[in-house]
């Protein structure tokens, strides 16, 4: 279903179908098109009306084209709403390329399917079993529940249990690790309570560093240790994904966030830094998160150039390292 190349580029794989790497333009790398709660798609108070859900994303999607945006990834995974179709019809729309992905996690969210043992005794679903799982969505489309298969996955999430990673969460990291190694999609994890402890277990699957985006990390446990620095030094990609959140007790503000993208780039380390707002378009079963998707582009963009970052480092952060990240290897 996928190709790496396109005429001897490299591609990446949106909802639609490869596209060059060289066309994203402008990327959102961190956000969710429709996020739903597992199981809120039944409650009786909350409302599944597609017309109206893909009415309001194709607003916001206009937005985002009209801030300068070209490319979006949703990382919600398999079961937070992802629905390829709506998908496929809002890319059409817009005009704006949708990377899906595949994955999932932490162990908490996870269905009871993903927690029943395999084994006698009893341990966690092992990480082949999660492996082949992610990689036929990249391989042979992400699945429609009970109709199909559409679509390739074009990178693969997933995000460990906030107090620290279990055994399940491990199996899921390494599982999403092999499926980068076996497809050349790239990782995107959420750390849970430490970011080096975490990259390191998909770096021991012998994934190259430069494979993995390590998100959350404007989180201030993070940015007091200096694990955005030691994260880079590392050769894995620092998403600064909060941004616009400026008044959370886990997150720094935005003004931190600057003055941590200045001391990056004058660290040498420009070439790993990615920014996006975890913006949510539509949430069912969970609080409205409504960030502009093109907020980063927009508003932060010119205030980081204001406090003193050159044009080259804005496009490296929104153009180049996004495209480098994507581009299936």
């Amino acid at each position: 279903m996928t190709a790496t190349t396109t005429g001897g580029h490299k591609t990446v794989n949106t909802v639609l179908g490869p596209v060059p790497a060289s066309e994203l333009g402008v990327v959102a790398v961190h956000e969710a098109l429709l996020s739903v709660v597992p199981g809120a798609e039944h409650a009786y108070d909350v409302s599944m009306d597609r017309a109206e859900i893909f009415e309001t994303l194709a607003r916001k999607l206009a937005d985002f084209r009209e801030a300068g945006g070209t490319t979006i990834v949703d990382s919600t995974g398999m079961f937070h709403g992802r629905d390829v179709r709506l998908y496929e019809a809002l890319s059409r729309a817009t005009g704006v390329h949708i990377v899906a992905s595949t994955g999932m996690g932490p162990e908490e969210m996870l269905g009871g399917y993903f927690l029943t043992p395999q084994t006698n005794p009893p341990t966690p679903w092992p990480a082949e079993k999660f492996a082949g799982l992610f990689t036929q969505e990249v391989t042979e489309g992400m699945v429609v529940p009970r109709v199909e298969r559409r679509g390739a996955a074009g990178i693969v999430t997933t995000t460990a249990t906030r107090e620290g990673m279990t055994p399940t969460d491990e199996s899921l990291f390494r599982g999403a690790a092999r499926t980068a190694l076996a497809t050349g999609v790239p990782v995107s994890i959420r750390y849970g309570a430490d970011a080096l402890h975490d990259l390191d277990v998909v770096l021991d699957e012998q994934l190259p560093a430069d494979r993995v985006v390590v998100g959350g990390l404007d989180r201030r446990d993070a940015v007091a240790a200096g694990t955005p620095l030691e994260v880079a030094r590392r050769g894995a990609y620092v998403a600064l994904d909060h941004v616009g959140l400026d008044d959370d007790a886990d997150h720094v503000d935005d003004r931190q966030r600057a003055a941590l993208v200045l001391e990056l780039v004058a660290a040498g380390h420009g070439n790993r830094v990615m920014l996006s707002g975890n913006a949510v378009g539509v949430a069912k079963g969970h609080p409205d998160y409504d960030l502009p998707f093109g907020y980063v582009a927009a508003t932060f963009m010119p205030f980081l150039r204001a406090q003193g970052l050159s044009d080259d480092d804005a496009r490296r952060l929104l153009v180049d390292n996004p495209r480098d990240l994507l581009a299936r290897r």
